[in-house]
């Protein structure tokens, strides 16, 4: 491997830029998913109504703090050398995912 101008050397990513993209692609969807499930369920539960309409909500919520993480993490997959997967938005997937189970 060569070096770049600043000195560091350069990596060849190969294909697990990609791989790590179609990953999270792939969890977005069930994800999605699990949520068009649950929102169905509670839709048709006979649970009081401010009960399911607040449970959706949050549904709806834990859904696009998902999807905006999965996001940001793709587009930084694009780039020549990805960061390292933050513990705090680690956490965040976590949550969601425990949320989204309950």
């Amino acid at each position: 491997m060569g070096t770049t101008r600043d000195g560091a050397e350069a990596r060849d990513p190969g294909l697990q830029p990609e791989r790590t993209r179609l990953a999270w692609r792939r969890t977005t969807l069930s994800c999605t998913v699990v949520v068009a499930l649950a929102v169905r369920r509670l839709t048709q539960s006979a649970a009081p109504g401010a009960v399911a309409a607040g449970a959706v909500a949050l549904t709806g919520v834990v859904w696009l703090v998902f999807g905006l993480v999965a996001h940001r993490r793709m587009q930084e997959m694009t780039e020549g050398r990805p960061v390292v997967l933050r513990v705090r938005k680690a956490g965040v997937v976590a949550l969601c995912t425990v949320v989204l189970a309950v």
